[in-house]
């Protein structure tokens, strides 16, 4: 019996040029929910289905007229709350996304299907993310979980701890966020060309 070849996992995106391309991209498309969404992704690192499952309630303060400075949701794959800060970049996505809509209520899919009966689905977001890598020339296997992806191999560069990105992606192992991220090759041949003695 033949067995068919496993799946390549997703990759993150690597190179910070091409996520400014990305960007610059999604921002030039007259609706601007797909910036949000790849925006939002790679900077709160949420599972796919968490981060279409947000309403606008989750991440706008009415009071105030501007983005929630943090958003508590209850993951669906866990069942856990998860509590975590908007940074800037995420902020400023929200307000450019929101104020791009004739009108919004906080009941609202934050990221609404194009028929508005629901909110967009995983397939369709995947969709969305392999299109434009392709257009813009792109290599690699990408898809929705690489924004998750992306998130951890940019904050673990940055100097986050693994322990911590562990924590955040609820891993059994550090050697499991390692592989995860993308980052184990890299981590490898790094401790061979960082010490000359």
């Amino acid at each position: 019996m033949a067995h068919k070849p496993l799946p390549r996992e997703v990759e993150p995106i690597k190179n910070v040029k091409e996520i400014q391309r990305i960007k610059q991209y999604l921002l030039g498309k007259q609706s601007k929910r797909d910036y949000l969404m790849f925006v939002l992704g790679i900077n709160t690192g949420l599972r796919i289905g968490d981060l279409l499952s947000l309403r606008v309630a989750d991440v706008w303060d009415p009071g105030a007229g501007k983005p929630a400075a943090a958003v508590n949701i209850k993951e669906q794959k866990t069942g856990k709350y998860k509590e975590f800060e908007l940074n800037q970049a995420a902020r400023e996505a929200i307000m450019l996304y929101l104020q791009s809509l004739p009108g919004f209520d906080s009941e609202d899919w934050l990221f609404p299907s194009r028929k508005g009966t629901g909110p967009l689905t995983t397939r369709s977001a995947h969709k969305i993310i392999k299109t434009t890598l392709r257009e813009l020339g792109i290599k690699g296997n990408y898809g929705t979980h690489s924004l998750r992806k992306t998130f951890g191999y940019h904050r673990y560069k940055s100097g986050v701890t693994l322990e911590t990105l562990q924590k955040i992606f609820n891993h059994a192992s550090p050697a499991t966020t390692l592989r995860y991220i993308g980052i184990t090759k890299e981590t490898i041949i790094d401790a061979y060309n960082s010490v000359n003695l």
